[in-house]
């Protein structure tokens, strides 16, 4: 293992972090970071509003309800009211339930999904200021990122989520900030982290939901975490390093790098590299859908298809394109937004990628079917991951011709973002399928221009039904 000693002499990774945390100062993060912030915000919210229209997310709040014990936390999209963690929990499945929601690269992780929950929550019951909302979430994002930074890839080859794991790390010290906790309770805080963190992969294999409950279950771990820590409840120091830390429990072995952690901590902002999703699927198939549909734009249509044969990043294999039966004929929508060979064929055929391409009726094209089961993978021997997700599509034609088309960046990235007004018409997409154009006009307005409020005026005027 690379540089895994202590990251700075006698302190151990949970104390430099809860140092920094402990005097993050808002007034210091840059007008950029914050605009940002704010956008990532707003994208996040209009996915959760489009999620009221999906049966996992009926689901999940008919089971919270029964959970609930009553409270005055708010639901987006909803005119429900619940307990604060339960809150934290229903709006993180609201934002990741259709893999819609940013991703940092390097980290593998959808970290808004988590840290927007937690900071809209008790920033709201805390009554503090939309601007330390806005604080509380840059500090969870830049802890999250960088710990999932710190794996370099490897938690998805043993099988761990990051978005859920790692995330709610980044959630405790955000929480933990919100609450005012001094360092040792920051320390404490996330060592007891350590014991709530959890994430499992195992969801590939037959499209469950699991998935969808992971970045609100770390909203809710790290509050929990946060409080107990306030309440002088002893944590594990050695959070991360330990014996028995995150990374030496959760990688097997595998090479990882401390130092990523608190590289330039305080001076690169890695909420910058956080890339906002184009499509709604799992960001690494991204390339080779755009690769594909770049295809389709050339003329090719399905039936002029011998075979199919996508690079894919070999880190990413076990995700997009393992097993390959299920791959080739998704069972569900969830399963379909991790399969190269669905969403491929998909982008093929008719030249786009769009939350309509998931709906039942789309899942049995018989043409994306037959372009499925045609479709094999290589590892892609120039992939840049984890800066990038690289993906190249090459279509043998039935006449001999051999056609080609590769995403070295993939659309989203650090290096070739989508623009504001790319990131706001994508929110108008979304929410628009739930809600009038005013009302969505109101909420835009409301996120975009929150530190000039208070959380809870912001959480009241999300918390309405869509």
């Amino acid at each position: 293992m690379k540089d895994n000693a202590m990251p700075a002499a006698g302190l151990a990774l949970s104390e430099v972090f809860a140092q920094y945390a402990a005097g993050f100062d808002a007034r210091r993060i840059p007008d950029e970071v914050r605009e940002r912030a704010r956008l990532l915000m707003l994208d996040s919210v209009g996915i959760a509003i489009a999620s009221h229209g999906y049966d996992f997310s009926r689901r999940a709040l008919a089971a919270i309800d029964e959970l609930d014990g009553g409270g005055d936390s708010v639901v987006i999209g909803s005119s429900r009211r619940m307990d604060l963690r339960n809150a934290a929990l229903a709006n993180g499945i609201l934002v990741h339930g259709l893999d819609y929601d940013d991703t940092h690269a390097r980290g593998v992780i959808h970290a808004t999904a988590s840290a927007l929950p937690t900071v809209l929550a008790l920033a709201a019951r805390e009554d503090r200021s939309g601007a330390d909302m806005v604080a509380a979430y840059v500090l969870g994002m830049e802890v999250s990122t960088r710990l999932g930074a710190v794996a370099k890839g490897g938690f998805h080859q043993i099988g761990f989520h990051p978005t859920g794991l790692i995330g709610t790390f980044g959630c405790t010290l955000a929480a933990a900030w919100l609450l005012g906790l001094n360092v040792q309770q920051m320390v404490d805080a996330q060592g007891i982290a350590l014991s709530l963190a959890a994430g499992s992969l195992e969801f590939l294999n037959d499209g469950a939901w699991n998935k969808r409950m992971h970045p609100g279950w770390a909203a809710s771990a790290g509050i929990t975490a946060a409080t107990f820590g306030k309440h002088g409840y002893t944590g594990t120091r050695l959070a991360y390093e330990g014996r028995f830390g995150l990374y030496a429990s959760h990688l097997g072995g595998a090479d990882y790098d401390l130092g990523l952690a608190t590289a330039e901590l305080g001076e690169r902002w890695e909420l910058m590299r956080v890339s906002v999703k184009p499509l709604p699927a799992c960001h690494f198939t991204h390339a080779s859908v755009d690769a594909a549909a770049r295809l389709h734009a050339q003329g090719i249509s399905a039936e002029q298809v011998h075979r199919i044969t996508v690079l894919v990043p070999q880190e990413v294999v076990k995700t997009v394109c393992e097993p390959e039966s299920s791959k080739r004929k998704p069972a569900n929508s969830y399963e379909a937004q991790f399969s190269i060979p669905y969403l491929v064929g998909t982008a093929l055929c008719k030249g786009r990628l769009t939350l309509d391409d998931l709906e039942p009726d789309a899942l049995r094209d018989p043409a994306v079917l037959a372009l499925a089961e045609v479709t094999d993978y290589r590892h892609d021997p120039d992939s840049g991951f984890p800066k990038h997700y690289s993906g190249e599509v090459i279509v043998e034609l039935k006449d001999g011709r051999v056609l080609r088309e590769r995403e070295a960046v993939n659309r989203g990235a650090e290096d070739r973002p989508l623009t504001e007004s790319d990131i706001r018409a994508k929110y108008r997409d979304n929410v628009l399928r739930r809600m009038p154009a005013a009302q969505a006009d109101v909420i835009e307005q409301s996120v975009l221009q929150m530190e000039q409020g208070s959380a809870r005026a912001l959480a009241d005027q999300l918390g309405r039904e869509a």
